[in-house]
């Protein structure tokens, strides 16, 4: 008999899924097997394809579960069933790859039996991978704070939004932090995208200056709470709704509303309570997708900034190539009058 059990086969609309190695522990602390991060997708199907369906996705994968080591699958994996679907993507190298483009729920399954905890998918549909239709603003606390420190930010991101025209949808991250999206037209490239997200960042900070920053470098933000604007950068993702995350407690990234934030704590959504919250509140990030909105306001912001600043943008992450506008890209510490 294999050392994790024989195979098992699910039933999965159409397609028959199957899980090798199923009572193969994942999450060593709390004895989860392969078999529950499985049933868990099986459990969230639904509303993850509505959350991730027609979008490309990386897989974040952990092959020998959350002690081993863990990989971005950016391209679909050899082997993969002819019904897993495929986007094209072009990376800021200017470099392609066809990424996973999950249409059924039975994806999610068969990403799960190759070691899959958390999809992240890009803001934009396969049908037009250059301009997003969700704006994603992820509020990350350093160590010295918590999950609190995170609402209170994302509290005021939630007001800085509705004077901006916004509907904001909040949830947990899955560690300490809190993701707010918001459902916006596709008539925007990246750029514009994250130059909204900055004006929005910079607002913020502009309220809650001793809460929140936008400086890229740590030795600047102080122990505060960073919106990390780069993260509407062109292949930069978060980890989507319903998402495992590679923590002891196999924590699932979950939707909430605003009201709830205050009652609740990122530990208490994880692989075995996450379905029958779903099945008790249903999706609370449905009504996302009843209204897009335009990022008019926020753009004017940008270029308000942009000339009362002297020049809005903000340092990239250092694997991309140097954009126009953007500042040094050295930590200021270190910089040179010289330093580009």
């Amino acid at each position: 008999m294999p050392k994790n059990g024989d195979p098992v086969e699910y039933q999965v609309g159409e397609r028959t899924v199957r899980v090798t190695s199923p009572d193969k522990v994942y999450f060593p602390e709390r004895g989860i097997t392969k078999r529950q991060v499985v049933e868990h997708y099986l459990a969230v199907g639904e509303p993850l394809l509505r959350a991730i369906g027609e979008r490309p996705t990386t897989l974040k994968r952990y092959v020998d579960g959350v002690a081993g080591e863990w990989f971005y699958a950016k391209r679909v994996p050899k082997g993969a069933p002819d019904w897993v679907q495929t986007a094209r993507i072009t990376f800021p190298s200017g470099r392609t790859a066809d990424e996973v483009c999950p249409t059924e729920p039975a994806v999610f399954a068969w990403a799960a039996n190759l070691g899959t905890f958390d999809f992240h998918p890009w803001p934009v549909r396969r049908s037009d991978v250059d301009h997003p239709d969700e704006l994603r603003i992820d509020v990350d606390p350093p160590d010295s704070a918590g999950f609190d420190d995170a609402v209170a930010v994302a509290r005021v991101v939630r007001e800085v939004l509705a004077e901006a025209g916004l509907t904001g949808y909040p949830k947990t991250s899955g560690g300490r932090g809190v993701h707010v999206l918001v459902r916006i037209r596709p008539e925007w490239d990246f750029i514009a995208v994250r130059h909204a997200v900055i004006a929005l960042g910079r607002e913020v900070e502009r309220r809650i200056p001793d809460k929140a920053t936008v400086s890229w470098w740590k030795e600047e933000r102080g122990g505060r709470v960073f919106l990390d604007y780069n993260q509407a950068a062109r292949d930069r993702t978060v980890a989507s709704t319903w998402s495992v995350r590679g923590t002891q407690r196999a924590t699932v990234s979950t939707p909430l509303t605003w009201a709830m934030l205050d009652d609740v704590h990122p530990d208490d959504f994880d692989v075995l309570t996450v379905p029958a919250f779903l099945a008790e509140h249903g999706d609370l990030h449905a009504p996302m997708d009843e209204t897009a909105f335009g990022l008019e306001t926020l753009l004017e912001w940008y270029d308000r900034d942009d000339r009362d600043l002297g020049g809005a943008e903000l340092p990239y992450p250092p694997d991309y190539p140097k954009m126009p506008g953007e500042p040094k890209r050295v930590q200021p510490s270190k910089a040179r009058p010289d330093t580009e």
